[in-house]
């Protein structure tokens, strides 16, 4: 089923090269919607482009202003507006004991993960505020509603995400738009294979090991899928999410712990 009002939405989804924000771009598509992306992988951006050529794609760093600016000015520029923001930028993050991370890395990932969605968001507001509607997505975590050992910088800051959620649909909810955070569980694809490596690394056990962790976390036993992810975005998105606001949205199967034996 075909969720109603994404005709013709003027939507902005970051980090859309590959993953779940490729799936996200090419979902809003077969609605119908006009979809700008971003994503720091300019290699990836014109391949979704050859096939896609009606798609808005512009090469940037989210955790840098300038960059954001030139996006937001692009989007303007070709969209003539906005009504959809998906923050999806983010990035994993070293995994290890924390007084093994440096200070780089700390700040590398808090960088993308929360001040990407601050900038971005900063940029969308005026916009949407002008024409009295807007939704506003960020992409949380399992690891933003639970801690996550081995994982500190990614746990903080999507913890921090929850947190810019919660308060900006506080202050925007007056103006008409709506913000919402969904936050998927282990999702599967080469990033997740790449986390997996690196804390079998710092824990000195076999990926396969780490992989049947992350499993057993879920009580459906079950990871989650980029199109998964890119259905509740289009549901968050479209008329049936009218009246969903301030919200945090699992999509992992119900994660009971992210704990282990460390």
């Amino acid at each position: 089923m075909i969720p109603a009002g994404l005709l013709d939405k003027r939507v902005l989804i970051t980090a859309a090269g590959s993953g779940i924000g490729r799936a996200m771009a090419e979902a809003f598509l077969r609605q119908g919607a006009k979809v700008a992306v971003c994503d720091i992988d300019a290699g990836s951006l014109d391949a979704l482009a050859s096939e896609a050529p009606e798609i808005t794609a512009v090469a940037a760093d989210v955790a840098d202003e300038a960059d954001v600016a030139a996006l937001f000015k692009t989007v303007r520029d070709k969209l003539g507006g906005l009504d959809v923001l998906v923050n999806n930028a983010g990035i994993a993050g070293p995994a290890g004991y924390l007084e093994d991370l440096s200070a780089a890395e700390w700040r590398r990932c808090l960088s993308v993960n929360v001040d990407g969605g601050f900038l971005c968001a900063r940029q969308a507001l005026p916009l949407m505020k002008a024409q009295g509607s807007g939704c506003i997505i960020n992409m949380a975590s399992s690891a933003g509603i639970l801690g996550f050992p081995m994982r500190s910088p990614y746990a903080a800051s999507k913890w921090a995400v929850v947190g810019l959620t919660k308060s900006l649909a506080m202050e925007a909810g007056v103006f008409g738009i709506r913000v919402n955070a969904i936050a998927p569980g282990s999702v599967e694809g080469e990033r997740l294979d790449r986390v997996i490596k690196a804390e079998a690394d710092a824990r000195g056990v076999t990926p396969d090991q780490i992989r049947e962790d992350y499993y057993r976390t879920s009580s459906l036993r079950t990871f989650v899928s980029a199109d998964e992810v890119a259905s509740m975005t289009l549901f968050l998105a479209s008329d049936a999410g009218a009246k969903v606001s301030g919200q945090v949205i699992p999509l992992d199967g119900h994660t009971e712990t992210l704990g282990g034996p460390y």
